[in-house]
């Protein structure tokens, strides 16, 4: 039987209808849900190869022992207790995630704000929202998004700031790809010429953090043209007259802005003119928007281009910011960033006495907690002596990465509550607590459009892990705090909740008063909903009416001026480093790394750059090339592209100490911060590239993970296959580095080994069999080529090994006709880019044609804008960047 249930990947929220077998699952997209409509993206298409229980934090851990619940309960409430105790609420902290249940996040807010007494509870969501949400509530007065996905179909343009949607929100993509068949067009601002900005009618690849420059001259070109509706800020929109004289201190001219955001004019004069013609348009806004210490000002310009315009509250009419986790709304409702309390309510003297009655609180806390950045700054500098993270991974993460981990490493009481057992921030935790994965949690999520969907169990609890909102509930009973948290089920929790949304609201938008009287059956059967709810249901869009939730009721118009980045580059490092996401890929991979065909679109890390930087440098593609800032160093495979802005260098900032300890980007950001939201810059660290130079190479393929042993002079990655996994290997060191890491890779003696060794070349290959089957492969290489890998990782998915196979493993390509070993391009159905470049060939000169003859693009789509881009390499159309 399925089970309806809710995405755990990004914002969009996407519905799933999900089939347990045992512990494996099938899924598919729920048709009936709102948000997806049925299409999931390839993410969420291999959710089943993502819930088996390898690798699973399955039992407390104090230290490296096993514990019983009640030992560690003891053991954190103990310690957090006692250092209270000696040093006030303040020297403790919470560090949440976007991935917990809205119940997790109303559970650790009211833990932390109403009985402890500290602000100090922050959210990963401080890395990817927190820029918006102070937007918002300038504008607004309350974190408000306006819109729904419907708008996204009903609008005639659509602008995409600093959001690569076709990667990072595909299902949503797809939904306005249909919508470009009726006449819809895109443009697209961002530095690269990513996949969306590929497919996009207008691309404006301008230089990094002059988007603000942007709108700002989009705002005064909709002034002279006359554009700005009048009427509308008349009635509802304060402000206007102070931001008009913001835009007069500089000059506004289209030829000034062009030359300032490093853009042609004509195309510049393109946006302008498309934004002025058309009523029905949504700008959505995302991670290139705000992750930048300019980030809260730029989704202001945003949204006053909106506000003058009119273009709010309106079908097809809006600003929208587009949230990268499934759960970022929920936190941000409940409390779980440390700027706010719970249901939108700010740290005045009202809002707290509210909050305080409401919760029978002892103490609730005075004023707001520190932002993530500065929670472990505070970690570092001892101001922070105990700390609790749930279901994040700030070791990777954050900023400056590596001072977290010196931070996290020097802190005397960390506590970490996971679902996997191995992550870079659990090597730091002392008291180790199993938390429920997906599939097997039991509440509530809510999306980007504040859907609020239901999240429900495929599986029963493995081992001892146990829901969040328990964990939190356990221990806060284990401090003295009791009868605020005796809850039984998520049920509870979450009608508590919606009851303090609606008490003694008096114009707070938020509110989900009508479902603080749910059953247990109506809870368990709830269907998608928006708020605010009312006694009719949800709400769609908000302000339609003009009324917005500030103390006059109209919005806020706040003057913003641009400026340069917070770092400018510089003679020593005159690269501007920008990071994000890749396609198939979630955040720190512990969950996407388990499903293999998630690692064939992009399977390592690597630094992409224009061909005009790379030249000079002598870097190729395809080499390894070292990355290095003010902070730190990686070293990451070259991608030579020119899709990439000149001068500008992207990397993606997945991969961890697992799976590529060299290739992490994080440790190379600054910590650089929007000084009212906190959120960092990631998309702009000065930066220099130089050629790694190895000596030699070489590749490791075993059935298990294996991570090199310290002190090599050497760079390895670890990519997952279906039956085995792949280790890439790099170094500068001589012979005796190499012997030395051969002999770590070889093991005991045992089984039948097949060995070939040329010193002149530097080149060894071995391999060896367990009985029939194939157990470990080594090549090494001093000069020239290695063969692909796909062929040897396939072979370790058979039982035994055919006789010709076996003669060939040291060649290492398969005998006969050669397999295809060019790249996947199509995750969800595995699909090489030759067999589309086959099909092409063959006639194939449509996404449709494609789809039809070899099954790619037909399923998520977040393929077809490459697929798009081979189709047009084959009729000799040529896209440049700036």
């Amino acid at each position: 039987m399925s089970i309806r249930t809710a995405c755990p990947y990004c914002g969009v929220g996407c519905g799933v209808r999900a089939t347990p077998d045992g512990r494996s699952l099938t899924v598919e997209g729920d048709a009936d849900h709102p948000a997806n409509l049925g299409r999931l993206c390839s993410k969420g298409s291999a959710l089943g190869s993502t819930v088996g229980l390898e690798g699973r934090l399955l039992h407390p851990m104090i230290g490296a022992r096993r514990a019983s619940w009640n030992e560690a309960i003891a053991r954190v409430a103990g310690r957090f207790s006692e250092t209270i105790a000696r040093h006030g609420p303040d020297s403790v902290a919470f560090y949440v995630s976007g991935q917990l249940l809205t119940e997790d996040y109303y559970a650790a807010n009211k833990l932390m704000k109403g009985f402890i007494g500290s602000g100090n509870i922050d959210t990963n969501s401080r890395l990817c929202m927190a820029s918006a949400v102070i937007a918002h509530k300038l504008a607004f007065g309350a974190d408000l998004v306006p819109g729904c996905y419907e708008d996204l179909e009903l609008a005639d343009l659509v602008v995409f700031s600093g959001h690569n949607a076709a990667w990072t929100h595909p299902v949503l993509f797809r939904r306005m790809e249909a919508a470009r068949a009726r006449g819809q067009r895109h443009v697209v601002i961002d530095p690269r010429r990513t996949d969306t900005a590929e497919a996009a009618d207008l691309h404006l690849a301008l230089a990094p953090q002059t988007d603000l420059r942007l709108w700002n001259g989009l705002l005064a070109d909709l002034m002279r043209r006359g554009a700005v509706d009048r009427a509308y800020i008349a009635a509802h929109v304060a402000g206007f007259a102070d931001v008009e004289a913001e835009l007069a201190r500089a000059d506004q001219s289209p030829q000034a802005v062009a030359a300032d955001c490093g853009v042609p004019l004509a195309d510049l004069e393109t946006f302008f003119r498309m934004f002025a013609e058309t009523p029905r348009t949504v700008s959505l806004f995302s991670m290139g928007a705000n992750q930048s210490a300019q980030g809260v000002a730029k989704g202001s310009a945003i949204l006053n281009v909106h506000l003058a315009t009119g273009r709010i509250g309106k079908p097809g009419a809006c600003p929208f910011s587009i949230t990268g986790q499934p759960n970022a709304m929920g936190g941000r409702e409940t409390g779980g960033m440390a700027t706010t309390l719970a249901g939108h309510m700010d740290f005045d003297e009202a809002a707290r006495a509210r909050v305080g009655r409401f919760w029978g609180a002892p103490r609730v806390a005075p004023a707001p907690g520190l932002k993530a950045v500065d929670m472990f700054d505070a970690v570092a500098d001892g101001r922070i002596k105990a700390i609790w993270i749930m279901a994040t991974n700030p070791a990777v993460s954050l900023p400056d990465a590596s001072r977290v981990r010196a931070a996290l490493e020097a802190c005397p009481f960390v506590v970490v509550s996971d679902c996997v057992a191995d992550t870079d921030t659990l090597a730091f935790a002392h008291v180790k607590l199993p938390a429920l994965a997906w599939g097997e949690k039991d509440g509530t999520v809510t999306n980007s459009e504040r859907r609020i969907s239901r999240q429900r169990p495929l599986f029963a609890p493995p081992g001892e892990a146990r829901a969040d909102w328990r964990i939190i509930a356990d221990v806060a009973t284990a401090m003295g705090f009791g009868d605020g948290f005796g809850w039984r089920n998520p049920g509870q929790v979450f009608r508590e909740w919606a009851r303090l949304s609606a008490y003694e609201n008096t114009g707070r938008v938020l509110n989900l008063g009508p479902m603080a009287g749910m059953s247990p059956e109506a809870y368990e059967a709830l269907e998608p909903v928006q708020w605010p709810v009312t006694a009719a249901g949800g709400t769609p869009r908000l302000f339609t009416d003009g009324r917005f939730q500030t103390a006059d009721g109209r919005a806020r118009m706040v003057p913003v001026a641009a400026r340069g980045p917070a770092q400018p580059a510089t003679a020593a490092f005159p690269l501007s480093l920008n990071t994000g996401r890749v396609r198939d890929h979630w955040h720190t991979m512990t969950r996407t790394a388990l499903a293999p065909e998630l690692c064939r679109h992009a399977p390592e890390p690597y630094v992409e750059m224009h061909p005009a930087d790379a030249g000079p440098l002598g870097i190729a593609d395809g080499a390894l090339a070292r990355v290095q800032t003010a902070q730190g160093e990686a070293v990451a495979l070259a991608r030579i592209s020119d899709r990439q802005r000149r001068g500008s260098i992207f990397m993606p900032m997945h991969w961890t100490e697992a799976l590529a300890p060299a290739g992490r980007s994080n440790p190379l950001v600054a910590a650089e911060v929007d000084p009212r939201s906190g959120q960092p810059e990631f998309k702009h660290t000065p930066a220099r590239v130089r050629a790694y130079r190895e000596t030699w190479r070489g590749f490791f393929l075993a059935r298990d993970a294996w991570r090199a042993p310290s002190g090599l002079d050497l760079v390895w990655r670890r990519i997952p296959h279906a039956a085995c996994q792949l280790h890439e290997f790099a170094g500068r060191g001589d012979e005796r580095e190499r012997a030395a890491l051969h002999r770590a890779l070889a093991g005991k003696p045992g089984g039948d080994v097949l060995r070939f060794e040329d010193p002149g070349a530097g080149s060894l290959r071995e391999a060896w069999l367990a009985g029939e089957r194939l157990d470990r492969v080594i090549f090494f290489t001093a000069a020239g080529a290695l063969p692909p890998r796909d062929w040897l990782a396939e072979l370790f998915a058979a039982e035994s090994l055919a006789a010709a196979d076996r003669a060939a493993l040291l060649i290492g390509r398969q005998p006969g006709t050669p397999s295809d070993t060019s790249a996947i391009v199509c995750a969800c159905r595995g699909v090489r880019a030759r067999r589309i470049e086959t099909a092409i060939g063959e006639g194939c000169a449509t996404l449709d044609a494609v789809a039809e003859a070899t099954g790619a693009g037909a399923n998520c789509g977040s393929c077809r804008p490459e697929i798009a881009r081979m189709i047009g390499a084959a009729r000799g159309e040529v896209r440049h960047a700036a």
